[in-house]
This record gives structure tokens, C-alpha cells and sequence, in this order.
């Protein structure tokens, strides 16, 4: 009997010590679970904020003073100064919500650590983005807008012209369209993001319904 007292107390105290190892190793995948879906909700969130930001910077709607903060060149001519004006905007817009597009650049490293660094692509395609519109309006406030209806050109040159103008412009102004290329562009990245973060979000499968789908189900 003294044996049996002896043996059940060990099996209480095994017992009682994987309850407590279990349960703290339970709380531990709870945090790290917790805090991986808050990382996956703040970027999301921060990711949603940009394509808003980006939209503001691509309004074809403009008010007749945006652009005037550009440091003036000496010499330039009105005309000049309307057009680079003009390509200024992007980068005007961009300074009144460079927040959004630094909180976005802070979370990268953090997201690569938990998410794989795999995942940097999301970033760097979203930098390319706001990248390709910065260049865009460049080309167009300087040597585009510029030669537009001002340089005689051949009826060829004309035409390569105007079709790298209008490429241009469909990047620095939002078309309004699902064909819009930073439209297209962005829900891509969306995408990516979406498919990386969704695990986070569905409900982790019991253990009976992983013994009963491998053992009893059907085919």
C-alpha cells in the first residue's frame, strides 16, 4: 500500500509539473500568436494608409498655388515655371503625408523577422511605386511638357513623343480606372500582403478535428 501511495504521488507531482510546463508553453504560442496578428494588423492598416496617401499625391484636382514652393531656377520664363509648377505637386503632396510612408518603412524589418525575409519584396515593390511617380514627374515638368507644342519634331518623332508623354501622365495622375497602372500595381502588393498575414487571422484547428480529418474522412 505504501508502494502504491509512493507511486501515485510520483505520477501527481509528473502530472501536476506537465500541466505547468504545457501550460506556460500554451501562454507563450498564445503571446507570440497575439503579438504576430497585431504586426499583421498594423501593417495592413499602415499599407492602406499608403494607397490613400498615393491617391491624394495623384489627384489630377489641383488648386492653382500647389507647386509654388519649388526653389525657382534664375531665368525661367513663365511658362517654364507653370510646368515645372506642375510636376512639383507630387512632391508638395508627398511632404503632407510623408508620416504614412515613414510608419510604413519602419515596420519593414520588424514584418521580415516574423513574416521571412522573404517579404521585403512587399516594401521594395511599394518604394518602386512612389519611385516611378517621382520620376514620371520629372520627366514630364522638364523635358516633356516642355518640348510639348514648342520643338518642331518629325511626324514620327511626334508620335513617340506623345506616346511617352501620355505613359508618363498615367503614372503622375490617377486615371480613375482598374487599367490605372499604380492601381494595378498597388492591389498587386496588396495582394502579396494579404496572402502572407491571412494564416494569422484563421482559427487554428482543434485537435480532434485533426485526428478525425486524417482518420475518418472520406475518399
Amino acid at each position: 500500500m505504501i508502494e502504491l501511495a509512493t507511486i501515485a504521488q510520483a505520477v501527481s507531482v509528473v502530472a501536476a509539473c506537465w500541466a505547468i510546463i504545457t501550460g506556460v508553453g500554451a501562454w507563450k504560442r498564445e503571446f507570440i500568436g497575439k503579438r504576430k496578428i497585431e504586426l499583421a494588423e498594423e501593417t495592413l492598416a499602415a499599407y492602406f494608409e499608403i494607397k490613400d496617401a498615393i491617391a491624394f499625391i495623384r489627384s489630377p484636382f489641383s488648386s492653382s498655388t500647389e507647386g509654388s514652393t519649388r526653389e525657382r531656377a534664375p531665368h525661367e520664363t513663365d511658362a517654364e515655371r507653370q510646368l515645372l509648377d506642375r510636376g512639383f505637386i507630387v512632391f508638395e503632396r508627398y511632404e503632407k503625408k510623408k508620416e504614412v510612408f515613414v510608419k510604413f518603412s519602419t515596420l519593414k524589418y520588424k514584418f521580415m523577422a516574423v513574416f521571412g525575409p522573404e517579404t521585403e519584396s512587399i516594401f521594395k515593390e511599394t518604394n518602386q511605386v512612389v519611385n516611378s511617380i517621382f520620376s514620371s514627374a520629372n520627366m514630364l515638368a522638364t523635358h516633356y511638357w516642355q518640348r510639348q507644342g514648342r520643338v518642331q519634331m518629325e511626324a514620327d518623332e511626334f508620335q513617340r513623343h506623345l506616346d511617352e508623354m501620355h505613359r508618363h501622365e498615367g503614372i503622375f495622375w490617377d486615371r480613375y480606372d482598374e487599367d490605372d497602372e499604380i492601381r494595378v500595381k498597388l492591389s498587386a502588393v496588396q495582394s502579396s500582403l494579404e496572402t502572407v498575414t491571412k494564416p494569422c487571422f484563421e482559427e487554428p484547428m482543434k485537435t480532434y478535428a485533426i485526428f478525425t480529418k486524417k482518420w475518418f474522412s472520406k475518399g
